[in-house]
C-alpha cells in the first residue's frame, strides 16, 4: 500500500505544473469574463434607459435581467472548462507515451520497481480521477467568487440572483458536481471505467504495435457495445421488460463487469505482453 501511495504521488507531481496553470487560467478567465460581461450588460442598460429613453421595466423585459446562468453558458464560462476537459483527456494518452517515449525509456524502470504492476496502472488511474476531482472542487470554489462579482457590478434591479446551490443544479454542471452520493458514484464511476478502457486500448497499442491499434480500438468499441447493449435490445424488441430501476441496475452490472475485465486485461498486457 505504501508503495502504491508513492507511485500516487509521484504521477500527480509530474502533472502538477500544468494543472496548477490551468487553474489560474480557469479563475482569471473566468473572472474577467464575468467583468466584461457585466460591464457590456449595464453599458446596454444605460444606453437604452438614458439614451433611448426605454424604462427600466422595458428593458429587463426585452432583454431580461442578468443573472450568473447566462453568464454561465456563454464561452467566458465553458471555454476554460472545456480547455481543462481536454487537457485531461490528452493526459490520458500522454501519461503512458511519455513514458515510451522520454529520453529514458522511463516506462522500464516503473516496471522493474519491486511492486505488482498493477500498483503502476492504478496509480495513473486513480490520478487522473483525483485530478477530475480536484478541478471540480477548485470551480466550486470560483463559483462564489464570481457570483459575488456579479452582484458588485450590476444593481439588485437589473439582476437575478442565483445561490451556488441553484447553479450546480444546471444542465453540464450538474454532472460535474452530483446531487446526490448514488449520482457520485455512477458518473465518477463511469469516468474511471472509461479511464481503465483507454489504458487498455493503449497497452493493446503498446503490447502489439500496429496489431495493437486494431486491437485496442476493437476492445474500446466491445466495451461501448456492452455498455449500450440495453439499448439496443429495447430498439430491436418490439417490447422492452425491463423497468427504469431494473435498467440502471443493469448498466451498473455491465459497468463493474467492463471495468474489471480492462483492469484483469491492463494487468495481463504488462505482466505478460510487456517485458523488461
Amino acid at each position: 500500500m505504501n508503495r502504491f501511495v508513492k507511485l500516487l504521488n509521484f504521477e500527480l507531481s509530474r502533472f502538477m505544473k500544468i494543472y496548477l496553470v490551468l487553474m489560474i487560467v480557469t479563475f482569471i478567465v473566468q473572472i474577467t469574463g464575468m467583468i466584461v460581461t457585466a460591464n457590456s450588460y449595464m453599458a446596454e442598460a444605460n444606453k437604452m434607459i438614458y439614451e433611448e429613453g426605454m424604462s427600466q421595466a422595458q428593458f429587463i423585459e426585452q432583454y431580461g435581467a442578468m443573472s450568473f446562468l447566462g453568464f454561465a453558458r456563454g464561452l467566458w464560462f465553458t471555454g476554460p472548462i472545456a480547455v481543462c476537459a481536454a487537457a485531461l483527456l490528452f493526459y490520458i494518452f500522454m501519461i503512458w507515451y511519455r513514458d515510451w517515449f522520454g529520453k529514458n525509456t522511463f516506462i522500464y524502470r516503473l516496471l522493474m520497481l519491486p511492486t505488482a504492476r498493477l500498483n503502476v496502472y492504478l496509480a495513473k488511474a486513480i490520478s487522473i480521477v483525483l485530478m477530475v476531482l480536484g478541478f471540480v472542487s477548485v470551480q466550486l470554489i470560483f463559483l462564489p467568487l464570481e457570483n459575488s462579482v456579479l452582484k458588485w457590478l450590476v444593481p439588485v434591479d437589473f439582476r437575478a440572483d442565483m445561490t451556488v446551490g441553484q447553479i450546480v443544479k444546471w444542465d453540464y454542471l450538474s454532472m460535474l458536481v452530483p446531487q446526490t452520493f448514488t449520482e457520485f458514484i455512477l458518473y465518477y464511476g463511469a469516468g474511471f471505467m472509461a479511464v481503465s478502457v483507454l489504458f487498455t486500448a493503449i497497452l493493446f497499442e503498446r503490447s502489439f504495435k500496429w496489431k495493437g491499434i486494431l486491437l485496442g480500438s476493437v476492445y474500446a468499441a466491445l466495451s461501448v457495445v456492452i455498455m449500450i447493449s440495453p439499448l439496443l435490445a429495447m430498439n430491436f424488441m418490439d417490447q422492452y421488460y425491463l423497468y427504469p430501476l431494473e435498467t440502471l441496475g443493469l448498466e451498473v452490472v455491465l459497468g463493474l463487469l467492463v471495468t474489471v475485465m480492462s483492469l484483469w486485461m491492463g494487468n495481463y498486457l504488462l505482466t505478460k505482453k510487456i517485458t523488461v
